[in-house]
């Protein structure tokens, strides 16, 4: 008692004018410059007890602390709940009365400790019996954070309705009785950018409406309204639209928001409220000059041919999003939300929703690299010793409509019983390929039976170790289609994923705070903390793969002359988005395209399809998005170091999949130039070794390659291509003795194609 008694006498009791002394937050670029000055002081103006409506006042009252009237400012029982679970270490409470509530909104520290409990019962005890509940209520009204920026009764007033607080009819400070619970889960325009999950204007309103309904029944029942007055109000009060400060136009409003809540989320002894009061400075990581150049990359294919007054039927609602990220460090150097952040209120780069298609593939190849393909007649459930590590050599069949099967080899059916017959874009076949060349050209049915023989659980654990997150946008990962991207990972996490093949498997969270100060003291220091994603030979062999798509493959358009690029196109059924994510040694990027309705009024909104949009037949990740990718990479790496990506070292063993045979493992005969009646099902010999062409880019396997003749190009034209009908096979040249030409641009002869391409392909890769 004698402590107590010394603790109550040095207690100070709050004051207003102090916890109202509200300043600017200052945001940095990553040099150190200055970006903007925001979210302070402006935003709250004291008023007296007189100037608060009665009906705010009662509305409080019913709905935070029915008994404040006569009470003596605490709840011993609600205190005595908080301490014992704080002194198990469980969560911490807050106050359950309006003068705790008052006591704890005007310290300058928020932070929840046992401590700091102890003292604010002694402050609350002293107010209770030194203020009058005038002051308290005045004070706790007038402090009180109600959301966007509003610190106080008048500020909210002003921000949510357009008028003075003497001037709210009893229905408004219901509503505005309502954020005092939360503004972030009671604003009905929404606070996506808190919790894009929960804090949707759909689901605020639904929160807030039913809570108003309650404060006002409540104000009934405890005789603080009569049911005459009640009976008025039967509309729900809806606010005005959030005015959004033109000093956030353009990416800039972005950049803050991504800031604000990145800092938010990682030191939470600071709470919105405490920030909304000012004093910090956040030094971000981006980088002004690539912000900049993103924006006009962007600007310029959107200008040029997104013509939504032409064509409203196909180019209205058109979204971009973008994020560009150091792989060897995760900080995002730029990032691209929308056109306007004062009108396009939901940050694209940082959203979900939009699917990422055949950019997942890559997920698929590292898994089936770093886990390996599950024996046949083994368990679902598997150890390495069981696995066969697979090569990105191996060969799998690449017909459209291939009937997908479980890794023992039965035939996959969904809960109807229906088969999964994959298509590839275009309906196209290709035969048995390389799982080199199926990234290529991006079939799909490869990957997708890949998939099922590593185990799409095994796909998951790698996307995630390699930076997604493991949300509900993950998507259904026992599905064949997760292997080709039915999830919805954000711009900003691509980036990052694909950072980490970058830095031979190497990951490193995104963030975009480097550190923050209060009046001049570090408060926040980002702590970088690299993990091992998987193998870096893994990696280096996807990056391999991935590089070969540029040069050779959909991703050409995406090619930086003189400088290694890796990447890869992606596109969704029924043209509802595209990508294309891609990078070099030091910079990985992310650029997403979709259709979607920014009316938050209009419902049952759905991502639209893109056939026509931009005036293209289709949009694919090899147009708009790619295009984009290409301008800004060549820009914001003007200047910089020219890096090369490691040599990838042989990993995994050659293995077939999908249908594609295995090749005899003793020759036989050298194919005739005759073709038989009916073509072999499998080669009659073994297929010869890989042999590179002298520009490194062509090898025996490589039927595509453009520098390859003879027995190639007789698989090709008999039917190489997966073609419907059967095709001869190409004779081909003896090869010179006298060493002029490469044996890759010679052959004895080409054997036929058949219906899948299948012999086409022997016969001209091992003629």
């Amino acid at each position: 008692m004698g402590l107590g008694g010394i603790a109550y006498a040095m207690v100070a009791t709050p004051r207003v004018k102090d916890a109202a002394k509200a300043e600017n937050n200052v945001y940095y670029w990553a040099n150190g410059k200055q970006m903007i000055a925001t979210g302070g002081g402006a935003n709250r103006q004291i008023i007296g007890y007189e100037q608060i409506p009665e009906a705010m006042r009662n509305a409080v009252i019913s709905a935070e602390n029915k008994s404040f009237d006569n009470d003596s400012g605490i709840d011993p029982m609600g205190i005595a709940r908080a301490f014992y679970n704080m002194a198990k270490g469980g969560q911490t409470q807050g106050g359950s009365t309006i003068t705790q509530q008052y006591v704890k909104n005007s310290r300058l520290s928020q932070e929840q400790t046992l401590s700091r409990k102890f003292e604010e019962l002694f402050i609350t005890i002293k107010v209770g019996k030194t203020e009058t509940k005038q002051t308290i209520m005045a004070g706790y009204l007038n402090i009180s954070y109600y959301g966007r920026g509003a610190s106080g009764i008048q500020a909210a007033a002003r921000t949510y309705y357009g008028k003075d607080a003497n001037k709210l009819n009893p229905s408004e400070c219901a509503f505005l009785a309502t954020l005092l619970k939360g503004a972030t889960y009671y604003d009905p325009a929404g606070v996506t950018e808190a919790d894009p999950k929960e804090a949707t204007p759909a689901k605020n309103r639904y929160r807030a409406e039913r809570r108003w309904r309650w404060i006002l029944n409540e104000e009934v029942k405890d005789g603080r309204m009569t049911q005459e007055e009640r009976d008025k109000y039967t509309k729900f009060p809806m606010p005005k639209p959030p005015k959004q400060n033109a000093q956030l136009g353009g990416q800039t409003g972005y950049l803050v928001s991504l800031a604000r809540e990145s800092f938010l989320n990682n030191h939470k002894d600071v709470t919105r409220e405490k920030l909304a009061l000012g004093g910090y400075e956040i030094h971000t990581t981006f980088d002004e000059k690539k912000v900049k150049a993103l924006n006009a990359a962007v600007k310029k294919v959107y200008d040029r041919k997104i013509k939504p007054k032409e064509r409203p039927e196909t180019d209205t609602h058109v979204q971009f999003g973008g994020a560009s990220v150091d792989p060897k460090t995760g900080a995002i150097l730029a990032i691209y939300g929308g056109q306007d952040a004062t009108r396009h209120y939901t940050n694209n780069a940082d959203a979900t929703g939009a699917q990422v298609g055949s950019t997942f593939k890559p997920f698929v190849l590292a898994a089936a690299m770093e886990y390996g393909k599950r024996d046949p007649k083994g368990l679902s459930d598997q150890d390495e010793s069981q696995r066969t590590k697979v090569s990105p050599k191996s060969i799998y069949n690449a017909d459209d409509r291939l009937k997908i099967k479980k890794y023992n080899g039965e035939i996959w059916t969904n809960e109807n019983g229906e088969e999964w017959l994959q298509t590839n874009d275009g309906h196209e076949s290709r035969g048995n390929i390389t799982l080199r060349e199926a990234m290529q050209w991006s079939a799909n049915s490869p990957y997708v039976q890949l998939g099922m023989d590593v185990g799409t659980d095994k796909v998951k654990d790698v996307a995630i170790a390699a930076g997604l997150r493991d949300d509900k946008y993950m998507a259904d990962a026992t599905v064949p289609s997760f292997s080709i991207g039915t999830s919805q990972p954000s711009a900003i996490r691509m980036a990052g994923a694909y950072g980490t093949f970058a830095d031979s498997g190497m990951q490193h969270d995104p963030y975009s705070v480097e550190k923050v100060k209060y009046r001049g003291e570090v408060i926040y220091q980002h702590k970088k903390v690299p993990k091992r994603a998987f193998d870096n030979i893994v990696a280096d062999n996807v990056t391999d793969v991935l590089k070969n798509v540029v040069e050779h493959g959909t991703g050409t358009p995406a090619k930086l002359p003189g400088r290694d690029v890796a990447g890869k196109t992606g596109t969704t059924d029924l043209n509802k988005s595209a990508w294309f994510v891609g990078y070099t040694p030091q910079l990985s990027t992310a650029i997403s395209m979709f259709r979607y309705d920014d009316n938050e009024k209009h419902k049952n909104r759905e991502f639209e399809k893109m056939y026509g949009t931009g005036g293209e037949k289709s949009v694919h990740g090899a147009s708009f998005p790619a295009q984009i990718w290409h301008d800004y990479m060549a820009d914001a790496l003007k200047g910089e170091d020219v890096l090369t990506f490691p040599k990838p070292e042989p990993w995994g063993e050659m293995v077939y999949g999908g249908g594609a045979p295995s090749p005899s493992p003793t020759p036989s005969t050298v194919p005739s130039e005759t073709p038989s009646s009916t073509p072999p099902t499998t080669p009659s010999m073994t297929p010869s070794s890989p042999t590179p062409d002298p520009s490194g880019s062509c090898g025996a396997w490589d039927r595509n390659c453009q520098n390859s003749s003879g027995g190639n190009n007789g698989g090709n034209n008999g039917g190489n291509n997966g073609g419907t009908s059967a095709g001869s096979g190409g004779g081909g040249s003896p090869s010179p003795t006298d060493g002029t030409t490469s044996p890759d641009t010679s052959s004895v002869g080409g054997g036929n194609g058949h219906g899948n391409g299948n012999g086409g392909f022997f016969g001209g890769s091992t003629g």
